[in-house]
Parts: structure tokens; C-alpha cells; sequence
């Protein structure tokens, strides 16, 4: 499949106005992105879990314009207008255009709100940009003749999403979403995201996630930077390999249940993606004292109880404590007598692996 299958044919429908919500998680990747091509294509591939619990929830209102020269919209948060918010919109329509050709036929209300607090130091573009984007295809459906699968209705806006944020492609469907071609799947593609669709041992079911809120502060170099700066890297074509043999090594793990293969995978892969940071010219450092004091206080902890908790990090300070369902209270516990204190204001988030987006009636 290519790009061009994803430009419509003619519309045949006429709508005037109305509204389509949808709610779409976020996610947190195993085997991280770092580094593109031009127009969102990834650099290597990529596996996350799906969050159930952190979503957001977008209600698009359109309304027939009598002039189709301009994009026409307004974005809330929370019911507060949020102008800064547009140019980022502007720049998505840009790119979709081309696969959504009645973007500037309407005038656009988007209201959004968070499952979590916006402030809280999470990204809410993967969750988003993918909310945003299901919401534009329910609309393409009712402007349509054709008949819309729900395959190539999800496979469409895995697709646009990612032409808003690259990450937001993985939030559509599925408790394990693959992007980016490997060749140990043959359903991947550069283009969109697609459901794991390998055997996954009874070990991750119900996997859990409790977010460490160690800075929620705006990160000092922007992801897009960041992918940036993968160009030229010296080392960057021996990561592009380490993601693909890590995906091979995580596809015979989730089979077996290993759970042990699991966290040096994981927990590699975390700190893999912030040397690539801290090597790059220039250099950054997006971890703050206290993600390395949570680090070592759960290495301590696993050698010490035999657990199977394990971290992982996404291009900033805050830490993703992964473990499975058998030891949620244990972990709980754990966090709250030695490591709520390195969280700001104590502050942290209980999640688990969800099944991606939904529509909202």
C-alpha cells in the first residue's frame, strides 16, 4: 500500500453541519522511534503498549463555509479557547489535505479535554493527533459514497495521525501496536500502525504502567528537534539495527512469557534513546537527578525482592514503571514508601495496557 491509496475519490455527499466524538489513548513505546524521513516516515520501527487510561477525548463541530480558500477553525481545551494551539492544527491540515480534500469546505470547532491533567508532564499529541484524526474520517464517511471498511477506516487514520505526530499512528487500535517495516512482520508499514498480530503469552495481559511524574515542566529540545539530530548521527545507523533486532527478540518474547528478556529489552531501549540524545551534536540531557535516582531505587528493589517491575522513558524525565498485574499491590506500596518523594508534588499516575480508540455516541 502507498500514500495514493488514501486519496479519496470525488465526494457525492453534501452535509451542512454537525458533531462526531471520539476518544483516543496514548501510548508508551518498548522498542522507541528516534530519528525520520520526510513526511513522518520513521527512521526504524517501533512496538508500544497502549494506555487505557490516558486519553483524550475530542469532539469535532463543523459547519458548511460558503468560501473553501481558508482553513477555518477554533481549538478548546477544557472548554477554554486555545489559540496558541492553532498553528500546529494549521500545519496538520497542510499535510492532509491532499487526503482529506473538504478541510477547507468547513468552519471546524475541535474541543478536546484529557483523561489526565494537560500540565501533568505527559504528551498529549500521540492521544491527540489520533482523537483528531478518527473524528476527520467519521466525517469523510458520511461525505462519502464509497463503501469505508473499518479496516481502511483505521488504517487511514493511523495514517493521518501520524502526519500530525509520528507516535499518534500507534493510538488508533490494539493493546500492542507495531510501526515502522520489519521484516519478521509482514503486515508493517512506514505509513500507519498495525495490531501485533503474533501470540502474546497470558504474562503481559493486563500489563501494568504507573507513571512517575518527575518533571512537568516543558522539555528544553523539542521531539521534532530531536528526531533532527539523528541525521548525521555517528551512531545512528547501528541504533536503526538494535530497534530492529530488539523488535525480532521482543516477537519470540511476548510468546514465551519471558519476562526477564522483557526488562533488559525494555529498559535498554530507554536508555539507548537518551544516549542517542546525549551523543548528538548538539547534545542534550532530558533525564533530571531524580529519574536516575529512580532507576537505581528499582534495581535495588528488583534485586533485592526478585520482582519483575522495570522502567521505561520517552524523550524526557519522567519515568514509566512497567509491571505485571501479580505485583500491582507490592509495586504500590513500593512507590509510595521510596519513590513518590522524587515525583514533583508526590505526584504520579496508575495505568494499564487498553485496546485503543472508540467512538463516543
Amino acid at each position: 500500500m502507498t500514500a495514493q491509496n488514501f486519496i479519496p475519490k470525488p465526494y457525492t455527499k453534501t452535509i451542512e453541519n454537525g458533531s462526531v466524538t471520539w476518544q483516543a489513548p496514548s501510548n508508551i513505546a518498548l522498542v522507541k522511534y528516534w530519528g525520520k524521513k520526510e513526511n513522518q516516515i520513521p527512521a526504524n520501527p517501533s512496538i508500544s503498549f497502549t494506555l487505557s487510561g490516558c486519553n483524550t477525548k475530542t469532539t469535532l463541530t463543523y459547519s458548511k463555509k460558503d468560501t473553501n480558500n481558508t482553513f477555518s477553525f477554533d481549538v478548546y481545551l477544557s472548554g477554554e479557547k486555545q489559540d496558541s494551539f492553532k498553528p500546529k492544527i494549521e500545519t496538520f491540515f497542510k499535510r492532509i489535505e491532499i487526503y482529506m480534500p473538504f478541510l477547507k469546505d468547513f468552519h471546524f470547532k475541535i474541543e478536546t479535554e484529557n483523561t489526565f491533567p494537560h500540565s501533568s508532564g505527559i504528551a498529549s499529541s500521540a492521544s491527540g493527533m489520533s482523537a483528531l484524526a478518527l473524528c476527520l474520517m467519521d466525517l469523510e464517511r458520511l461525505l462519502s459514497d464509497a463503501e469505508i471498511s473499518n479496516n481502511y477506516f483505521g488504517q487511514k487514520a493511523s495514517f493521518l495521525a501520524r502526519l500530525g505526530s509520528g507516535s499518534a499512528c500507534r493510538s488508533i487500535e490494539g493493546s500492542l501496536v507495531a510501526w515502522g517495516e520489519h521484516h519478521d512482520i509482514s503486515e508493517s508499514s512506514n505509513l500507519f500502525g498495525v495490531k501485533y498480530p503474533f501470540e502474546v503469552h497470558d504474562n503481559f495481559k493486563d500489563y501494568q504502567d504507573t507513571i512517575l511524574l518527575v518533571d512537568k515542566g516543558e522539555k528544553q529540545v523539542s521531539s521534532s528537534v530531536g528526531h533532527g539530530l539523528m541525521h548525521n548521527h555517528p551512531f545512528a545507523e547501528q541504533r536503526f539495527k538494535q530497534a530492529h533486532q530488539n523488535l525480532s527478540a521482543l516477537i519470540t518474547i511476548f510468546k514465551t512469557g519471558n519476562l526477564e528478556a522483557f526488562i533488559k529489552i525494555v529498559e535498554s531501549e530507554a536508555l539507548t534513546l537518551h544516549a542517542m540524545m546525549m551523543t548528538s551534536m548538539p547534545y542534550f540531557i532530558l533525564m533530571k537527578p531524580n529519574t536516575l535516582e529512580i532507576i537505581n531505587k528499582i534495581w535495588t528493589y528488583r534485586s533485592s525482592t526478585g520482582s519483575k517491575l522495570c522502567f521505561t522513558l520517552d524523550a524526557g524525565a519522567n519515568v514509566h514503571l512497567l509491571y505485571p498485574v501479580n505485583e500491582k499491590q507490592e509495586v504500590l506500596e513500593f512507590i509510595n514508601n521510596e519513590l513518590v518523594v522524587y515525583c514533583q508534588n508526590g505526584h504520579y499516575i496508575c495505568d494499564q495496557i487498553g485496546l485503543g480508540a472508540n467512538k463516543i455516541d
